[in-house]
């Protein structure tokens, strides 16, 4: 049942444990699932409830780190309202059909995509911020991005993030720290579209999610914090870390089949 403790005292607090740095690392640079999912895969959950309480407890970061960056007036929904509704919408269908498309495909490429998102920072540098923070934004690109990664979050997830901070970048005149407020806050938008599809469906355990999510939430108010005040120069390093260690945990797992 979803409201009993279906792991061990110590096990939960191992996870929250977990939760903290995962959300720490995600409110910089994407890709707190890195540590998240393996976490309540090798706590023995089964893997239909793993998706699900995954995405209650990273809401809770999501929702942290783009409420500061929101706070902070680094992030304006105005801007990416296209985005916005692209994302949930493409949240929306690709958690209603996880179930039912068979992924492998997707699952293949995954790491030479995640792996490219390294590469882009690594020798591509770290783009200029503009002279004008606040330079339009083009709306042309926002809905079939938002949909796009906001299916893939529904879909899968891992790395989501990372993508929103590089096609924004690409996409955008924007610098990294501003980039990586546009990401915290859709895949927050993501986050709570593909968990009501969860919630619905009855495949979340929401002791150990909510538990993972304050430890989520507090790890993702630091991570924001400390992104904002140490700018660009402090983000690159962390991201293009996390995005190797991504491509490394997503090609062990799916090209050699190892969990």
């Amino acid at each position: 049942m979803p409201f009993e403790l279906t792991v061990e005292p110590l096990i939960l607090l191992i996870l929250a444990a977990v939760a903290f740095v995962a959300g720490f690392i995600d409110a910089i640079a994407g890709g707190g699932g890195l540590l998240t999912t393996p976490a309540l895969l090798t706590a023995g959950m089964p893997p239909h409830l793993v998706l699900g309480t995954n995405k209650l407890s990273s809401t809770f970061g999501s929702a942290t780190a783009g409420f500061t960056y929101y706070r902070r007036k680094l992030f304006h929904p105005a801007r990416w309202r296209l985005a916005i509704v692209g994302t949930l919408s493409g949240a929306l269908i690709g958690a209603v059909i996880a179930h039912y498309m068979p992924a492998e495909w997707l699952n293949k490429m995954l790491p030479v995509i995640v792996f490219a998102c390294g590469l882009y920072l690594l020798f591509g540098g770290t783009p200029k911020a503009p002279l004008d923070a606040d330079a339009p934004i083009r709306k042309k690109w926002q809905f079939p991005q938002g949909f796009s990664l906001g299916f893939y979050d529904g879909v899968a997830g891992p790395g989501t993030g990372a993508f929103w901070t590089v096609s924004t970048l690409l996409l955008y005149p924007i610098d990294l720290v501003r980039a990586s407020g546009v990401a915290r806050s859709m895949n927050f938008v993501s986050n709570i579209a593909a968990l009501t599809v969860f919630v619905i469906s009855g495949q979340v355990d929401y002791i150990v999610g909510l538990a993972m999510g304050v430890s989520v939430m507090i790890g993702a108010f630091f991570g924001a914090r400390t992104a904002i005040s140490g700018g660009s120069k402090f983000i690159r390093p962390v991201f293009i870390t996390v995005v190797l260690a991504l491509t490394v945990r997503l090609a062990w797992q799916h090209w050699f089949g190892q969990a």
